[in-house]
């Protein structure tokens, strides 16, 4: 477990149990999800100590410093030892963020919504998911 040898970040990803599997790992690294030290990379990448991870699984981006090396897979006990997690706060707090969906709250027994109240719903779920396009968001009636 000496820090002189340099390890593929997906492994390394897999090893200090940030992903499930390396597939993951390395499907994570593909669709542009790992940046080291601000840079995209592929699975193959070679990283050391020091060097800064960071990871995007929504809805947080975690970031995560190298410490140590290693390329087998390490009891959840040893993951300090290999890495430092840097991600802040504020990050963390998106984990407790109610997630929206699709279904708006509807007491119990009051049956389907009117035509009146589906056209609300419509309306509201429109905004939300348009909310990205500036153009269309100022134009409504």
């Amino acid at each position: 477990m000496g820090e002189d040898f340099s390890v593929r970040v997906d492994k390394w990803l897999w090893a200090v149990r940030i992903f499930k599997t390396r597939s993951d790992a390395a499907d994570a690294c593909r669709t542009n999800r790992v940046l080291i030290n601000g840079a995209f990379v592929k699975p193959s990448r070679e990283i050391k100590v020091g060097d800064t991870v960071t990871v995007k699984k929504m809805p947080v981006t975690y970031t995560y410093r190298v410490a140590a090396m290693v390329s087998s897979r390490q009891p959840a006990k040893n993951v300090p030892d290999y890495v430092e997690n840097l991600t802040s706060q504020a990050e963390l707090d998106k984990l407790h963020i109610p997630k929206l969906t699709v279904f708006v709250q509807r007491d119990r027994g009051t049956g389907r919504p009117t035509k009146r109240e589906r056209r609300e719903i419509d309306s509201l779920m429109g905004e939300i998911y348009l909310d990205d396009d500036s153009e269309t968001s100022g134009d409504s009636e």
